[in-house]
């Protein structure tokens, strides 16, 4: 009997044993998995809104003081350039790698000289500008910067003692007053300019339309129509044809219309005001369906968005140094509703494209998480992709742009002259170190370069040489090879030193690139 009660005894124990380890699991799960944790919201991959993604992985960022928790696909890091650029808007990149970002509530253009991925100095170099948006690089004329006001496009050379020539003018004031520039393949400048309204018939021809000039503001003309506030047009590489982003009238509701991305085309009507998305009549707008018939001639947008998310800077995304998957894929920037029930929007969208240029019908977020709560953190505008893996994003809410990278990306002098493929940063090397990558000819001499490595106290354990694998004497990228033996040091780390060749001698002509390694 005693035993009995010994072994119902056991049991009870190892009962009560298995509820308590239960229990702690159970609430160490509900710990792990409160709504901080959660993965962050993503689309469905039809239309980049709405669902869950749970590859994507959150980085906090702070801006202005204050922490934004942003969630980014795993592969890529998230950080603030500079949180000093309230209001701004769109981004052009020279020859040097600095930026020139509009700020339009500000008037200003502010220059940002970036070195090593960092803002060194910053200036507004033109100020009490007519809420000047637009920016634009001449491709054959590399420092002629354009600029677009709400009334005038001008020029003006910069890193220069020249002043804004004025090239046209354009119409002031209503709704949109933003206008944007690009420079097209074919080498002439394609401006956007808003409608002045929600819906309306124009008066002035040139409104909710993108023209086109050449440089000089000579032989302006219109190129497209019934669009009724396209804010910014990008280049597809593939196909040539340019990408507008484009806003949808308000007053249909939260669903209706949707927000629209269409490929801009010479002498096509894009339905604004009588037509919507995908030839959908404005019954409305034009409430006796007097222009319906004219619906089905117009211009079908190439994707549809959720109504009110405000796409605005779009970009493809370059095929050097990005990862496979992602290589000629659509970025774009919702900057997000305002007059929508449920919020909608504050997030950059990847769009999937096929080898082709073509959409797939795919879609899913890139970054998100400046909504929170219904509250914005930020408001994303202008995109910037660059080879090498390197992405900017300006937010005109925060001030600030962020700039994101990929892991694994080629180190890239600042100059643009120089990439390293491998060693990685703080890749763990041996012996012999093998280093990879490519250079501009104006990086060689004999088409060689030299190559040090040092410990974590600064001397040298061994040094080699960079051989150029091809001609040499080009402004093209031409690939290198360098090896070198060297005894593993006491010190973990080290850094492998590129070095310019300099046959001068001059200081002003040394230039070097340093890629931080671990040896263990």
């Amino acid at each position: 009997m005693i035993q009995i009660n010994k072994l119902r005894n056991l049991a009870l124990a190892a009962i009560a044993l298995v509820i308590l380890i239960a229990i702690v699991l159970g609430l160490t799960y509900c710990g792990e998995n409160r709504g901080e944790d959660i993965p962050a919201q993503s689309s469905p991959r039809n239309t980049g809104e709405d669902a869950v993604d749970k590859s994507l992985l959150r980085d906090v960022v702070t801006v202005g003081g204050r922490e934004i928790p942003l969630n980014i696909p795993s592969g890529f890091d998230i950080s603030v350039l500079t949180d000093a650029v309230p209001g701004a808007r769109v981004m052009v990149q020279d020859r040097f790698g600095n930026l020139w970002v509009s700020r339009p509530e500000y008037g200003a253009i502010t220059l940002l000289e970036i070195e090593n991925g960092e803002v060194r100095r910053q200036s507004d170099v033109l100020t009490g500008l007519n809420r000047p948006h637009g920016l634009a690089l001449d491709p054959q004329h590399e420092f002629m910067l354009y600029i677009a006001e709400e009334d005038k496009v001008s020029r003006v050379t910069i890193y220069s003692d020249d002043t804004l020539t004025k090239l046209i003018d354009l119409p002031e004031g209503g709704s949109h007053r933003t206008r944007s520039l690009l420079f097209g393949p074919d080498g002439l400048l394609y401006i956007s300019i808003g409608s002045s309204c929600n819906a309306c018939v124009e008066e002035d021809e040139r409104r909710a339309a993108v023209y086109v000039m050449e440089p000089d503001g000579e032989n302006f003309r219109k190129f497209s129509e019934g669009l009724r506030n396209a804010v910014f047009m990008t280049i597809n590489p593939v196909t040539g044809n340019i990408w507008a982003t484009e806003m949808g009238r308000d007053h249909l509701g939260d669903d209706l219309p949707p927000d629209e991305i269409n490929i801009i085309r010479e002498d096509k009507h894009y339905g604004w005001p009588w037509c919507y998305g995908d030839r959908v009549h404005d019954d409305q707008f034009d409430s006796r369906g007097q222009r319906m018939d004219f619906c089905a001639k117009t211009e079908p947008p190439v994707i549809e968005i959720t109504a009110h998310a405000s796409p605005l800077g779009l970009d493809f995304i370059p095929e050097e140094g990005w990862p496979t998957d992602y290589r000629l894929d659509l970025l774009v920037a919702l900057h997000g509703s305002w007059n929508r029930t449920v919020p909608t929007g504050y997030k950059v969208v990847r769009y999937k494209l096929d080898d082709r240029g073509n959409y797939t019908g795919e879609a899913e977020d890139f970054i998100t998480g400046w909504l929170r709560n219904e509250e914005a953190l930020g408001r994303p505008v202008d995109i910037l992709l660059q080879p090498g893996g390197i992405m900017y994003i300006s937010d005109d809410r925060a001030g600030a742009i962020y700039r994101v990278t990929t892991r694994n990306r080629p180190r890239i002098d600042t100059s643009g002259n120089i990439r390293v493929e491998t060693p990685q940063e703080m890749a763990i090397v041996n012996t012999p170190l093998v280093v990879n990558g490519a250079a501009r000819g104006s990086w060689f001499f004999e088409g060689t370069f030299s190559v040090r490595l040092l410990d974590g106290n600064g001397n040298v354990l061994s040094r080699g040489t960079a051989s150029a694998q091809g001609s040499w004497m080009t402004e093209d990228f031409v690939p290198f090879r360098a090896r070198i033996d060297f005894f593993i040091p006491e010190t973990e780390s080290g850094v492998v030193v590129l070095e310019k060749a300099n046959p001068s001698g001059l200081p002003e002509n040394a230039r070097e690139i340093r890629i931080p390694v671990r040896f263990r």
